[in-house]
């Protein structure tokens, strides 16, 4: 039979045997909170490079749309890219004066109520007419309109024909337009881009033209505030007065 001081030490031994056990569990259990606590920040990390990478823009269409177009209405052609470049400021005169005073001091000719030259809805793969007015300001197109937009490529008549009889307005210019007026018709563009399309024409006979259904204003030359100013003015007389006019976005 054990004696009270051999009990007293297996009891003690027992006793410090458990509390090195709970200790050595207390560990456990603190390793295992910081590993999950750090697959936690971990996963947050990730979730939020993810989001930043994902929500950079569609990417489609020549490197991201931004707020260059606006899918709501129409489409955007195979092949034709968005304009992606950083505008500048579009230089104004002042006052806007009424459409063909500003015009005249631009140097541009104002051609309205042209012929109205049809608008059916072609079959896919139809030939396109030969359209008298150059720019074409009306004429049969493609039943799918171009969306509003800048865009790097010229789309086809076909498509924005439509977007003219829905009361769009469209600016284009020739593509060897120095670079800096470029991007003063791309401010402009950005100024208030509802209801607008931007896009390079080499085809037409003017240096930049803005056009709506039936209506031209045609400029031989690129002369900065004066032909941005005319271009405001045909805007704001034209936009959103088409034929099947669809509301601006």
């Amino acid at each position: 039979m054990a004696s009270r001081k051999e009990e007293k030490e297996r009891l003690r031994q027992a006793r410090e045997q458990a509390e090195a056990a709970e200790m050595q569990q207390q560990r456990k259990r603190l390793v295992l909170g910081y590993v999950v606590a750090g697959l936690i920040t971990a996963a947050v990390a990730v979730g939020i490079v993810f989001a930043i990478v994902s929500g950079g823009g569609d990417g489609g269409d020549g490197g991201g749309d931004g707020d260059r177009v606006n899918r709501d209405f129409g489409v955007v052609p195979d092949g034709i890219t968005i304009d992606d470049r950083e505008a500048v400021d579009a230089p104004t005169g002042g006052e806007i004066a009424d459409l063909e005073a500003a015009a005249d001091a631009a140097g541009c000719e104002l051609l309205t109520d042209q012929d109205d030259e049809g608008n059916a809805h072609l079959d896919p793969g139809s030939e396109q007419p030969k359209y008298k007015a150059d720019p074409p300001t009306s004429g049969d197109h493609s039943p799918d309109p171009l969306t509003d937009g800048a865009y790097a490529e010229a789309p086809s008549p076909l498509n924005y024909l439509h977007a003219l009889e829905h009361g769009r307005v469209e600016v284009q210019y020739k593509s060897s337009l120095p670079e800096q007026a470029q991007l003063e018709l791309l401010g402009l563009y950005d100024e208030d881009s509802a209801g607008m399309i931007l896009f390079p024409n080499d085809e037409m006979p003017y240096e930049v033209a803005a056009t709506a259904w039936r209506q031209t204003l045609g400029c031989d030359s690129y002369e900065g505030a004066a032909t941005l100013d005319a271009i405001r003015a045909f805007k704001a007389e034209y936009r959103a007065r088409g034929p099947e006019p669809i509301a601006l976005q």
